[in-house]
Order: C-alpha cells, then structure tokens, then sequence
C-alpha cells in the first residue's frame, strides 16, 4: 500500500467517494502560437524526467505553428513509454505537444492540484497507464484510458492536510535520498578504482579485437504474434531494449535468441552501457549482444567488467549510435581463465557491498 493509500485510509475510515478522472478534470485543448515559448516553459517529452523527477531545460524547441498551452498547476504526463513514470505538477505557464497528456481540473473548489499529481504519480497510476498502453517498440498510453483512471476524493480540508504530509514525506525521502546518493558515488568511485586496478595485470597477456573472442550480433523486432506486455507461461522470455536496469525490461516473448552468458552493449540512448545477462532473453533493436565463442577461453562476466563503464567513439552528425562493427574492432586484454575468474570473484563481492 501507498503513502498515499495509507493516508486516504487513516482519514477517511469509512471510505471516500471515487470519481473517473474525466469527471473532474480534462485535457488541454488550448493552443498558443509556438513563437511565446522558449527553453524554459517548452515541454516535450524528451525534457520530462524519469522517476517522478520534474523537468529539465528542453534542447528543442519548435519555431513554428501552434502548441498546446499549460498553465500552473496543470499536471504533465509523458504519454510515451510510460514505465519512465514521467510526470510534472506545472508551476509556470508554457508549451508542449501531444505526446504529453495535459491534465487540467475541472473545479479547484472540488480538487487540489497537489492532491490530483499525488494521485497521477502515483505507483497505481503509473501502472495502470502500463497496462493500458499500446505498441511494441514505443509504446504509448490510452489517452482515454487515462481518463477512466479512478481518483479518489476525499473533502478538501483532509486533501490539503495529506498533500502537507506528503509534501513532509517527500522532503525526508529527497533529503535521505541524497545522503544515500553520495555515499553511493563515493563507494563507486571506490569500485572503478579497484576494478581498473585489477584489470592492469602484471603477467603477460594477449590482447583481442572483440570480434575475434565473441559473437557480435545486433538485435531485432519481436513479431507482434509472439509478444506479450505481461509474463505468463507461454510469454516469459524478458524483451530486453537498451535502457538502464528496470527499464530495460520491454515485455515477454515465447522464444529466445539469446540463450547463453552474454554482454548487451547499448547502441543509442544509453550508448555503452553494458550489462551481463546469464538467464535467455530476447535483445531488439539498438542492443547489441556479445557472446564468447569459447566459454574455455573467455568468462562473460570477465567481459562485462572489462567493458564496463568504456567510451566508444560514434558518428557526431546525426543521431550518435552504437554500430556493431565498431564495437568488433574494440580491444580486450584477455588473462588465463583462472585469472578472469578470481578477478570477476573479487568484482562480484565488491559489488555486493555497493548494492
């Protein structure tokens, strides 16, 4: 249960009335010629951050035609890839377009703008936009979907007093957040240190080209008849796209193509970023899969700390990307086995003590 249920619940014990989403609020219909926005109160959905986090200055900003108006207090819904949970409560006046679901209340006398973000950013919420959204490689939520999410209302006197409590809540968790933010830098920090200072050995050792120790294959589209959003028994093979940790969880599928240790390599967005996989999955488009050839020769996991963290060099103009043969042509120095395994060993407990 939610900090928001459990309060809902502590004040209303008798219940609380519900009301679909369309009830009290709707979307921004009003349109503002584009030339009155600028970095600052343009929004799109490349500038709404992930996690609930607000929004960031925009890096694009259109220069002519129309866009939709928000006004403050008006709450920002990125409408795709909504598992990134980006959300924002408006507090200016501004710009965006329509892949971000304006949300505007109908009555303030009824609904308090804090009170209804608590409620749209809520974990249910974004869950229930999930559930309801559509498509495979990007997918998008249901705007009328969204509309039919249930919101609970209690009277406005308790509205305010859970939106000061959560406003509390949220200030101990932002804080407690960036004790814990630091000290993990700092024990990162410690781990790069004592990973590059493994991998500098003092034996001999031959140095291959990627392509060379491993299978370098880029990935490809799940066929819409073999893809599911939800894990069943028949779809339970992990969709894996190039984003970081739990978002790079695309859905399911009923086969693998890759079954083996491997690396991923992110080829755009993410570029680089490397993540070792020792469970079957099924990489798609702008994730690159390294299997060892020779499991005798190479520890996957060895590889994934040896490319861990790297730079690659990529096309400036245009969009950057990751391509395949530059990622063959990269350098690995490779120790006997029995080296790369206490050293992934060594890795391994170090990491442990980061999580």
């Amino acid at each position: 249960m939610s900090k928001l249920d459990e309060l809902i619940r502590e004040f209303c014990p008798d219940g609380v009335q519900v009301f679909r989403l369309e009830e009290i609020a709707h979307y921004a219909k009003t349109r503002i010629d584009c030339k009155t926005i600028n970095e600052d109160n343009y929004v799109g959905v490349e500038n709404l951050l992930q996690n609930k986090a607000g929004k960031t200055k925009a890096t694009s900003v259109p220069t002519t035609g129309m866009v939709i108006a928000y006004q403050k207090n008006d709450i920002l819904i990125g409408n795709i890839r909504p598992y990134l949970r980006k959300v924002w409560l408006a507090d200016c006046e501004g710009g965006t377009n329509g892949d971000v679901l304006t949300v505007q209340i109908e009555d303030t006398e009824k609904v308090i703008p804090q009170f209804l973000y608590y409620v749209l950013s809520s974990e249910k919420f974004f869950l229930y936009d999930i559930q309801n959204s559509k498509g495979a490689k990007m997918p998008r939520g249901s705007k009328d979907a969204v509309m039919k999410f249930e919101v609970p209302l209690p009277h406005l006197d308790v509205q305010r007093e859970i939106v000061r409590m959560l406003d509390s809540y949220t200030e101990s968790v932002v804080e407690l957040q960036r004790q814990l933010t630091a000290e993990l830098t700092a024990r990162k920090t410690q781990y790069a240190y004592y990973r590059d200072k493994l991998l500098q050995y003092k034996m001999p050792t031959k140095e291959y080209e990627v392509g060379e120790i491993c299978e370098v294959s880029a990935g490809g589209d799940v066929p819409k008849e073999h893809f599911s959003k939800e894990k069943s028994e028949q779809y339970k093979v992990p969709v894996i796209s190039n984003g970081c940790g739990i978002n790079a969880f695309y859905g399911y599928t009923d086969a693998a193509r890759v079954d083996k240790p491997a690396v991923t390599v992110a080829a755009r967005g993410t570029i680089g970023y490397a993540e070792y996989r020792d469970y079957p999955y099924f990489p798609i488009i702008r994730l690159i899969t390294l299997i060892p050839r020779d499991d005798k020769q190479l520890n996957a996991k060895y590889l994934y700390y040896s490319l861990e963290g790297r730079h690659y060099k990529v096309p400036t103009s245009g969009i950057p990307q990751l391509t395949v043969p530059v990622i063959k042509k990269e350098k690995v120095s490779i120790p006997p086995l029995d080296v790369q395994n206490r050293i992934v060993n060594v890795l391994d407990n170090f990491e442990k003590i980061c999580s």
